[in-house]
């Protein structure tokens, strides 16, 4: 039962759907991607996740990583399986030419991640961060940092690490008490700990580039006062730095990937970006993996999809309950069914996962594709809006994807029953492996903030409002007249509205109801997602079972979280106002 990529399911999303090869072919750099180097590409790309790296799912989470005097080995079959990785391109699909990449869309980076995510998480976890770190040091590194480490990161040749969070410091990075002192050849000696370090060490690649986050001496209190360092564990000189994993934490989940204690000795770093702007070089990094951690999410959600879908059509029960009067139902093939698949209870589980992953699916591609837009649309009002986009979906898409994964992944396991809670199928080790995904990158919570507090609330909701307006035109421009969605996406701008109004009345309020307002943004842009799906099923036939579920099982929350976040609104005007 190891996890297949479906790749009619991705075409359809990213061809019929969301229309994306002409849109992205009217970007200069993207001029001769086509149908035909899409599905090339996208075939070869679910061939190696499906024969190279779903296999060794199970042995990863069974033998797990192994550390013995700093050093750390990966699972049986993990490091050729990623020199394989490497050898065949994969890693540089989006890297630009110029640092040895292929220079393509950014869509199918996503894709590729969702499917490895979904195939292998613990595996993919090592591979996970490269884009970010490319990008930070592409964007932020100096000319000779982008030399001596952008082809090797493009390529996937060395690996690297996100070195943030530290004992006493964990969402709150102003705490950060790593030292790093300037020496006169330009460098910096690192001194300090960090802990949660995914991929630390490891066996897979012959280097490893770490990415910390430290102080200055001279460098003022709180987040304003950190910096960036590039700092490799073997030197360009060929000599190992002083950077040591102390140890590797005993996990929950992702038992394939190790998590790292990692101590800095003086280690011998450069920085990145400016002093004391370290955090503007690392939120480049972060933003780049929010996006793929919501992949993560949609990945894990269909692999468990997947699972209960095919035990469901093999286990045999009591006859499904049918209409009253009768015995034995009908199946959707007309005959009487004692497969589970038939139950209504176990068909509302699998279509309502279906349609979180076939909606998800519809956003999470678009932002993949508004981040290059955003860098390479000749309209600077083009660029402008893909931006917003991005910016405001994808703390949206992280918070909400990896919540369903685990929400989803149980649900899943409960198709099984009592199978589902041992061993043997491996619908548990996905849902243990999907919750870290609701504490990495920026707990759920803290994207929540970010949306909101951050994001929307600074400008009294307009950018917001004009992402809304613009998928209102959308669908008004495709025919997708659906006056439901309109309607939603209208209440979502008067809520955006009243919260800013009543946000100056209580500080508090924001914090209070932002999980409950990234949901109804959420589902609204889901609503808008399956009208664009329901219109391209149209003269098909594609099964429609999960756009039913979607309107009987999932959307009925977003009144829910509406009703929450207007009655905070309301008790708040409604208070006694001092002068």
């Amino acid at each position: 039962m190891d996890y297949q990529p479906r790749l009619d399911d991705v075409r359809f999303v990213l061809d019929d759907v969301l229309g994306t090869w002409p849109k992205l072919r009217a970007l200069a750099p993207f001029a001769e991607v086509d149908d035909a180097l899409a599905g090339q590409l996208l075939d070869e790309a679910g061939k190696f996740v499906g024969e190279v790296i779903a296999p060794l799912n199970r042995i990863g989470d069974a033998v797990g990583c192994r550390w013995a005097d700093g050093e750390v080995t990966a699972p049986p079959g993990f490091r050729d399986a990623y020199q394989a990785f490497v050898e065949a391109g994969w890693p540089a699909l989006a890297a630009a030419t110029e640092d040895g990449g292929q220079g393509l869309p950014a869509v199918f980076e996503a894709v590729l991640f969702e499917w490895l995510s979904a195939a292998n998480h613990g595996w993919t976890m090592a591979p996970g961060l490269l884009h970010g770190a490319y990008e930070c040091i592409r964007h932020h590194g100096s000319e000779a940092l982008r030399q001596r480490y952008l082809p090797k990161i493009a390529s996937g040749e060395w690996l690297a690490t996100m070195c943030l969070t530290e004992a006493h410091a964990g969402s709150d990075l102003g705490q950060v008490r790593t030292r790093a002192v300037p020496q006169p050849d330009g460098s910096v000696r690192v001194s300090g700990g960090k802990i949660f370090i995914s991929g630390g060490a490891h066996d897979l690649s012959d280097n490893i580039v770490h990415l910390v986050l430290c102080r200055l001496p001279d460098a003022p209190a709180g987040p304003k006062g950190l910096s960036l360092a590039l700092v490799p564990r073997d030197l360009p000189d060929g000599t190992r730095n002083a950077v040591h994993c102390d140890r590797i934490e005993e996990k929950m989940g992702l038992h394939g990937s190790p998590t790292c204690a990692m101590r800095f000795d003086d280690a011998t770093g450069w920085l990145i970006g400016e002093p004391n702007r370290g955090l503007a070089a690392m939120f480049v990094m972060m933003n780049a993996a929010r996006l793929h951690v919501a992949l993560q999410g949609i990945g894990l959600l269909d692999a468990a999809w997947q699972k209960a879908d095919a035990y469901a059509r093999e286990r045999r029960q009591m006859r499904a309950p049918g209409a009253p009067g009768t015995a034995a139902p009908a199946s959707r093939g007309g005959e009487a069914s004692d497969l589970i698949v038939e139950h209504p209870a176990m068909r509302r589980i699998l279509d309502t996962q279906r349609a979180w992953i076939d909606g998800a699916r519809v956003i999470a591609y678009r932002t993949a594709a508004q981040l290059d837009v955003a860098r390479h649309d000749a309209d600077p009002k083009q660029r402008e809006r893909a931006q917003r986009w991005c910016a405001l979906v994808t703390p949206v898409l992280k918070a909400a994807c990896t919540q369903q994964a685990f929400s989803g992944a149980s649900e899943c396991l409960q198709v099984f029953g009592g199978h589902g809670y041992v061993r043997e199928w491996g619908i548990e080790q996905l849902l243990r492996d999907a919750r870290v995904t609701m504490i990495y990158e920026g707990t759920n919570e803290i994207q929540a903030i970010d949306l909101l507090v951050r994001k929307v609330l600074p400008d009294g909701g307009a950018g917001m409002s004009a992402l809304l307006v613009e998928l209102r035109d959308e669908l008004e421009a495709a025919r997708d007249i659906d006056a439901d969605v309109q309607r939603r996406l209208a209440q979502v701008r008067y809520l955006t509205t009243t919260l800013a109004m009543a946000a100056t009345a209580d500080p508090k309020l924001p914090y209070e109801v932002a999980d409950d307002y990234l949901r109804v943004v959420m589902l609204s842009l889901l609503a808008w997602a399956w009208a664009r799906i329901g219109r391209a099923c149209e003269d098909t036939t594609r099964d429609r079972s999960a756009e039913a579920a979607f309107q009987r099982w999932v959307l009925p929350e977003f009144e829910l979280r509406l009703g929450i976040v207007k009655r905070a609104c309301e008790a708040v005007t409604a208070r006694p106002q001092t002068a």
